[in-house]
């Protein structure tokens, strides 16, 4: 009796395998035929590529390395006709797919997958218009490049801090700049987007398109792929900025500048972030200043950089040179690595000292299990910068202005990912103020939709039905509604 329940067990476990088997074969074949349909279809302007060429490896990488699928295929659109041509074969077959920019965010299957990577490459323009003073960007660009380029004109425009991050993936989030308690967020800027649907239908999306212009300034790849945007320009000079190196025993009256701050200031040109970062067992202060001018106010400053010990940095030099600076080891591959978002509405010496106090803890649990870099960085911003935009999918309210702590881990050993995740998850819960919705920028793929968008979440979800009733975008990553 047992050798027949045994036998009949290895047949069920036989059966299911080579069902199984023949599933995936399955599901490879569609997407190979699949690649080969957008091969045929697409113009000379664009090209699929496959593994074994340079072109399909550097269409599959990422910032995080360990994110990085294996697709079956990589395109390169270089039209948005294209990429409407490329939405309507994956709406067909029901390949799953990804769309890559600038491959920053390390949320696994965010712009990695197994079936097709979009690479958005070839959306490179950079267009800076006089007249009406805007700039058009293609998707495929990073912040550093589109300042380098606007640097000789003497404008710039509200984006990314760090050398290497994406453009189209830190608009559709929000962004947040240090220019945004002049100008708010970076989508507040936006004037108009070039969207491809995802029936395939390319079009201008502005102002007057209010359910897509409320739904693409913060919710992501919801409701198409973006190959453009036209943003505000504004005038740029030198500015002043750089790094206060904290010492341990100026820690206290760091936290104290800090939260006077965060409670009486006002010059919306100034920008301030407190970076924790643990190092061998301690955790050191790296103040940032930011003054949009060659020279800040006579004494705005003075907290941070006359405390005792404390190293000042910062320094007269042009926006790109401040940027590059920081943004050193961002724009290096790292094996493993996660991002985090914790949100308050001001900071005060008890949350600064809780975000020192985590960082501490969480250095000294991770780093025997190969964390190489953990730090937190508190992100102070005016209470009026909401109020510079109108109402968009992120932030849920702009009555009031949410400062993040962004939080961040690094690692190399793949049996850790579980342990790192988690750690983020909890010291975000022990610094986030109770109901406070997560920048969407930092915040780990899987948090729920509604920790991000609040009441929002709704009218997102109307929305999306409305222009993708076939679930199109659902078949890519992101925060889905």
């Amino acid at each position: 009796m047992i050798a027949k329940i045994l036998a009949l067990a290895a047949f069920t476990h036989a059966v299911t395998s080579a069902a199984h088997a023949s599933n995936t074969t399955s599901v490879i074949d569609v997407a190979i035929t699949t690649c080969r349909s957008i091969a045929k279809a697409i113009s000379p302007s664009s090209e699929v590529f496959y593994p074994g060429s340079s072109q399909y490896e550097n269409d599959t990488s990422h910032w995080v390395s360990a994110i990085s699928e294996n697709a079956t295929c990589s395109v390169e659109p270089g039209t948005a006709q294209d990429v409407g041509t490329i939405l309507r074969i994956l709406g067909k077959s029901r390949v799953p797919f990804a769309v890559k920019g600038g491959g920053h965010s390390p949320n696994p299957g965010f712009s990695a997958t197994k079936g097709v990577q979009i690479a958005m490459t070839r959306f490179s323009t950079i267009a800076y218009d006089n007249t009406s003073q805007t700039v058009k960007l293609g998707a495929g660009l990073t912040w550093d490049r589109v300042y380098e380029h606007l640097e000789p004109f003497g404008v710039n425009v509200v984006g990314g801090r760090v050398a290497g991050v994406g453009v189209a993936g830190f608009l559709l989030g929000g962004g947040l700049s240090y220019k945004s308690n002049q100008y708010g967020l970076a989508i507040d800027t936006i004037v108009a987007f070039e969207l491809v649907l995802p029936n395939g239908t390319v079009t201008s999306v502005t102002a007057e398109n209010s359910d897509l212009w409320f739904g693409l300034r913060g919710g992501f790849n919801n409701f198409g792929i973006v190959t453009t945007f036209t943003l505000k320009a504004f005038p740029q000079t030198e500015i002043w900025g750089g790094y206060v190196a904290i010492p341990p025993s100026g820690m206290d009256a760091a936290f104290d500048a800090v939260e006077k701050w965060n409670a009486n200031a006002s010059d919306p040109k100034a920008a301030i972030n407190s970076a924790f970062i643990y190092n061998q067992g301690e955790v050191v202060l790296y103040q940032l200043l930011f003054y949009d001018a060659p020279t800040p106010p006579s004494g705005l400053f003075d907290a941070f950089t006359s405390i005792p010990g404390a190293n000042n940095l910062a320094k007269t030099q042009s926006y790109i040179s401040l940027l590059n600076t920081q943004g050193t080891s961002v724009s290096l591959e790292t094996p493993r690595g996660l991002f985090h978002a914790a949100s308050v509405r001001r900071f005060t010496k008890r949350s600064l000292r809780t975000i020192a106090a985590e960082t501490k803890f969480w250095g000294d649990v991770l780093t025997p299990h190969s964390a190489t870099t953990l730090f937190n960085v508190a992100e102070t911003f005016l209470p009026n910068m909401f109020s510079h935009g109108t109402p968009s999918a992120y932030p849920p309210s702009r009555a009031y202005t949410l400062c993040p702590v962004n939080l961040y881990v690094a690692w190399t050993d793949a049996g850790a990912d579980r342990l790192m995740h988690d750690a983020l998850v909890e010291s975000a819960i022990r610094m986030t103020e109770l109901g406070e919705p997560l920048y969407t920028n930092y915040a780990l793929g899987d948090v729920p939709v509604e920790a991000l968008y609040g009441q929002n979440v709704g009218k997102l979800r109307r929305i999306k039905k409305w222009y993708d009733p076939e679930d199109v975008m659902g078949l890519a990553g992101g925060f889905k509604l």
